[in-house]
């Protein structure tokens, strides 16, 4: 069944046509992925439909009651409200009844004898069970904690940005939605926390538009996918996998009605240029229908371009750390951390977020200092680093202007061949029509992938790259991975892009977010599987360790304080069964007073606690008895 339905929407940026009289619809429970070349319009499409932004032409259909939540990539907040403020924000009745709720909660713990203030507690209670709102309030502390939020009542202005973002998921994750709108939600997570929102994800209730460079992400999560292509919408039924099998054929196609288009083409200005006779009417007609041929555009992929730029030389010499040490804040990053680069290496740098990545990669650049140790360049090493925040790009200057600043050519690796400014912009969908367009007018994406466009017209042999999926699309970044393919020199890698990983790198830097560092030596899939066979080994030793021990020794008989605890052992057990059993009749009878089944269910639990160590007791002295007996 259909929640939503777009017809004819039409929106222009500059003299870009977005959206072409695009039509779609959104059903019930379906998980979209959006994609598309950065500056197609993926992030204005979402705004759009979170009536964010205008366009010039569009008709939505849907129900009256029709809600959308929407996670942008720069998250929106209010510095003076706490986490749980934040979260809860909204005019939904479950959204304001668990705002009041909190609120109560938060004026009795500050004031817990004042009366009114119990009462107030006590009537938020019975509206929170009105309304079937306790199981959302869990949820959202449940979400919080997932994303490693665990101060509530902090205020946002006190959060880094990483916090930030991860409060804004959490918001937009509870907010009751029957469409839910997430512009790159895997950005700044660690790994751990991206198979959580994986899984979380497959569980929601409503439906789902988002857009992501995580393809395992996309993979996992999505059903359906949405392509922007020059202003045209294609929709294809499946996940990722299936969506490039189904685009592969759909460009197959479209290169065969080229084809078919060109030769026809080819036919008809050899007959004009013969001359044939013919009537005049006749020949109006075949000029018109030339005139058509060549008026028609067929967008044909060129993003499989194979090309190998050179490098200069490299050798034997790359970089060599040793005893590096580093604090930041009073907190140790790096310590006596040692590291022999060599030509070839493939290296990706992973770990918690704030735990130095970034930190070793300007430190082998030479833009900061270790506090300790020595770091050693090769002479032959020309290192190209493609940063997270590179200097601001002169809007004033045209897309080619800016790479010719670099560069006018650069040379295949056998040196044969040179490839020009312009070829390589149209290698990374730059097209010639666009080359001359002023940066100013670039969406933030195109601007980054023009920058390391430049970074790759120096021709460097080290190439560092600190996580070039955060503002990339997937065709860009497939681009890149096919250009690191026949890469000559050395890659280092900061990212916490899985399949990234996967396709570039064969090492493995790893950050335990302590100042310790480890290497591994194979893929980031092969390190994660290893590293939760030996998690799952480690708690499963811990659990056996905590259990208790047989006794081995041989014994006599019990001892005087054994022999007293077993003869009183089973009235003990039978008295906390019963003492149980009568809480269970006063849980039945407190209804909706929840302050009162709140001290129940604490007393149930510690009496359940202790039963269950009673109970372990017993089997130990029954088995010291049945020994004794034998």
């Amino acid at each position: 069944m259909s929640i939503l339905q777009v017809e004819n929407l039409y929106k222009t940026y500059g003299e870009k046509t977005l959206f072409d009289s695009i039509s779609f619809s959104i059903a019930e429970k379906q998980r979209i992925g959006l994609i598309g070349v950065n500056g197609t319009g993926k992030s204005t499409l979402l705004k759009v439909l979170a009536g964010l932004e205008s366009a010039e032409e569009i008709t939505m259909t849907h129900a009256n009651d029709f809600r959308i939540e929407y996670l942008p990539q720069e998250p929106v907040l209010e510095g003076e409200l706490t986490v749980l403020e934040q979260i809860y924000y909204g005019d939904s009745t479950i959204m304001k009844t668990m705002r009041s709720y909190e609120q109560a909660l938060q004026e009795l713990e500050a004031d817990p004898t004042n009366s009114q203030k119990q009462k107030q507690l006590l009537a938020m209670q019975q509206k929170m069970d009105e309304h079937d709102a306790w199981e959302a309030n869990t949820v959202a502390k449940t979400v919080l904690t997932k994303l490693g939020i665990v101060e509530f009542s902090k205020k946002v202005k006190h959060l880094s940005g990483g916090q930030k973002k991860r409060v804004a998921i959490a918001k937009a994750l509870i907010q009751p939605a029957d469409l839910l709108l997430m512009d790159e939600p895997t950005n700044h997570l660690d790994n751990e926390t991206i198979e959580w929102l994986e899984g979380f994800l497959a569980q929601y209730k409503g439906s789902l538009l988002l857009v992501t460079h995580d393809r395992y992400f996309l993979n996992r999560v999505t059903n359906k996918i949405f392509e922007l292509d020059h202003g045209q919408l294609y929709v294809y039924d499946g996940n990722y996998e299936v969506f490039l099998t189904k685009k592969a054929e759909r460009e197959a196609e479209a290169e065969q009605r080229e084809d078919k288009r060109q030769n026809l083409l080819r036919r008809e200005l050899e007959w004009l240029r013969r001359g044939a006779k013919a009537r005049t009417t006749k020949q109006k007609a075949r000029i018109q229908r030339v005139e058509e041929l060549q008026e028609q555009k067929v967008n044909v992929s060129k993003s499989d371009l194979e090309f190998a730029i050179g490098s200069k030389r490299l050798g034997d010499k790359v970089i060599e750390l040793d005893g590096i040490h580093k604090t930041f804040d009073q907190k140790t990053l790096i310590d006596n951390f040692n590291a022999l680069i060599i030509p070839g290496d493939r290296i990706g740098i992973i770990g918690p977020n704030g735990s130095g990545k970034t930190t070793l990669l300007n430190m082998m650049a030479g833009r900061v200092q270790p506090d300790l140790g020595r770091i050693e360049i090769g002479q032959t090493v020309s290192i190209g680093y493609y940063t997270q925040d590179h200097d601001e790009i002169n809007g004033d200057l045209r897309v080619i202007e800016y790479i010719k600043e670099i560069a006018e050519i650069v040379h295949t690796i056998d040196g044969r061949q040179v490839i020009t400014a312009e070829q390589m912009l149209e290698r990374f969908m730059f097209p010639r029509s666009m080359q001359w367009t002023y940066i100013r007018k670039l969406s933030g994406g195109e601007r980054r992938r023009l920058y390391l466009l430049r970074v790759l017209m120096t021709e460097p042999n080290v190439l560092f790259l600190d996580e070039p999926t955060n503002d990339l699309d997937i065709q860009t970044l497939s681009v890149l991975e096919n250009y690191l393919d026949q890469f000559p020199g050395v890659v280092i890698t900061v990212s916490h892009d899985r399949y990234f990983l996967d396709r570039v790198v064969d090492k493995l830097i790893v950050f335990d977010g302590h100042g310790g560092i480890s290497r591994y030596q194979g893929s980031y899939t092969e390190f994660m599987e290893e590293f939760k066979e030996k998690k799952a080994a480690y708690e499963k030793d811990v659990k056996e360790a905590a259990a208790p021990k047989q006794r081995t020794e041989k014994r006599k008989k019990l001892s005087y304080k054994d022999q007293l605890e077993w003869d009183g052992i089973e009235d003990k057990i039978a008295g906390l069964e019963e003492k149980i059993s009568e809480l269970d009749e006063e849980l039945a009878a407190a209804g909706s007073d929840f302050g009162k089944i709140q001290k129940l269910m604490e007393q149930k639990t510690e009496l359940e606690t202790e039963l269950e160590r009673t109970m372990e007791r017993w089997e130990e002295l029954a088995l010291m008895v049945e020994e004794l007996g034998k």
